[in-house]
């Protein structure tokens, strides 16, 4: 494939950071926004020499922000989303229901900002990516805004990739993953819950960042391959 041009947004860690070796391994240009200036300076030092990558900092619950970066971007050839929010879990009764409005403000309304402020600069054939959670279709006690929020961002997902057709519109849906989100665990408790998810599911391993980071290529190097949801999650969902 020739050179392209991909915004990863989220990029500066986890999943997102992933994403953005596996482009730069075969050359491709990047973009990588996120909150943290910090962070995302580390990213790209970390991955300077291999391809073209730039940086800027963006909070994608800030409307303002995502239409004045269409105004100088560019034309980009796929946009990844990786950035999430922190939803708070805990049956109905006991949530905050501001932070969990709060979450869908970043995660689902911010998304669907994306795809309207920044969908124009997709050159044709271009792709835009999403990512949900297998919470979304999996029934689990205490965890109604992550399950709302995710199937709430699928859904969507189904109706972008018509009205934004030829353009192509995709989520991935991981499993657990150990990536960052978890780094305020200490560190014999994360290995202990790692261990037990990988018991628990077919797979018998927990996900890494590198592997879901393929859903994102596949979906962009397919050409046949829109409205879908790509489910990495260790066979979680057939348990």
């Amino acid at each position: 494939m020739s050179q392209q041009r991909t915004l990863i947004i989220g990029g500066a860690s986890g999943i997102g950071y992933s994403v953005a070796q596996l482009l730069t391994s075969r050359g491709d240009a990047i973009v990588l926004a996120g909150r943290n200036t910090q962070k995302l300076q580390q990213a790209a030092k970390q991955l300077s020499g291999k391809s073209s990558i730039d940086t800027l900092t963006l909070d994608i619950a800030n409307e303002q922000e995502l239409r004045d970066l269409a105004k100088t971007l560019g034309p980009v050839d796929n946009i990844v989303v990786t950035a999430g929010s922190q939803a708070p879990g805990g049956p109905l009764s006991s949530v905050d229901l501001s932070a969990a409005k709060q979450a869908f403000e970043t995660k689902f309304w911010g998304s669907l900002a994306i795809a309207q402020h920044l969908g124009g600069l997709l050159k044709p054939g271009g792709t835009l990516t999403f990512t949900s959670g297998f919470l979304a279709r999996r029934t689990v006690a205490g965890t109604i805004v992550k399950t709302a929020m995710n199937a709430a961002l699928e859904s969507a997902v189904k109706i972008l990739a018509k009205e934004l057709s030829p353009l192509r519109v995709n989520a991935v849906s991981p499993g657990l993953t150990d990536t960052e989100a978890y780094s305020a665990m200490a560190p014999e408790a994360r290995q202990q819950m790692l261990e037990k998810a990988a018991a628990a599911l077919p797979a018998q391993r927990w996900g890494r960042a590198e592997d879901v980071a393929k859903g994102y290529l596949f979906v962009i190097d397919n050409p046949f391959v829109t409205g879908s949801v790509i489910d990495i999650e260790g066979g979680a969902l057939v348990n």
